[in-house]
């Protein structure tokens, strides 16, 4: 997966928010302060949050699959694209990874500052006419009876992995399930584990 070098985007970045600065559109201090929005106040938290709580409550898990948006929204999560959401479930059976095509629609309040790669050409590209290649460089490797679907975000609508509950994990809180589930899992370019 060596689209881009980490220095590559770390250099137009920071390139960009200098020129920011530099024209008097932005200071430092408040870019550094809507990243840490991001990763701390939104993110890949509200998404775990959101899975957790499918996990524990069959109830909750039934509305998410039906109506994604209201049973986010009904946690509190609204606005930065998750106006029109659509949950699908990871299964023994099934496996689901989101891509955008066109650009790079993505949950930003569930899912924090999408990742690099989301917005790379050969992600967009690779992952439609083979999503198992492409997973198998994430690291995810599955059985070949195991059904992949991909789902096309855009600006109508975006996407959200519940994936799949490790075994063994039954009897733990919903805070105890929280750090298990990645932003990469709710994509589904990772499988969830148990931190073991």
């Amino acid at each position: 997966m060596d689209w881009l070098s980490l220095s590559d985007v770390e250099a137009r970045v920071n390139a960009l928010e200098s020129l920011m600065v530099e024209k008097g559109l932005a200071e430092h201090e408040a870019v550094d302060a809507v990243v840490a929005s991001f990763e701390n106040d939104m993110g890949p938290v509200n998404g775990a949050k959101v899975v957790a709580r499918a996990w524990t409550d069959p109830q909750y898990k039934e509305w998410l699959l039906r109506d994604a948006t209201a049973a986010i929204a009904d946690m509190g999560f609204t606005g930065l694209q998750t106006e029109h959401m659509v949950a699908v479930e990871n299964t023994a059976e099934r496996h689901n990874v989101v891509v955008c095509t066109l650009c790079s629609c993505y949950p930003w309040t569930l899912l924090g500052i999408p990742p690099a790669w989301f917005k790379y050409p050969q992600y967009r590209a690779r992952v439609v006419k083979e999503p198992r290649s492409v997973l198998a460089e994430f690291g995810v490797d599955l059985p070949e009876d195991v059904k992949v679907d991909v789902w096309d975000s855009s600006a109508e609508i975006r996407y959200l992995v519940i994936p799949r509950r490790p075994e063994g994990t039954d009897g733990l809180s919903v805070d105890d399930l929280l750090p298990m589930i990645s932003r990469d899992s709710m994509v589904g370019t990772a499988l969830v584990g148990t931190g073991s």
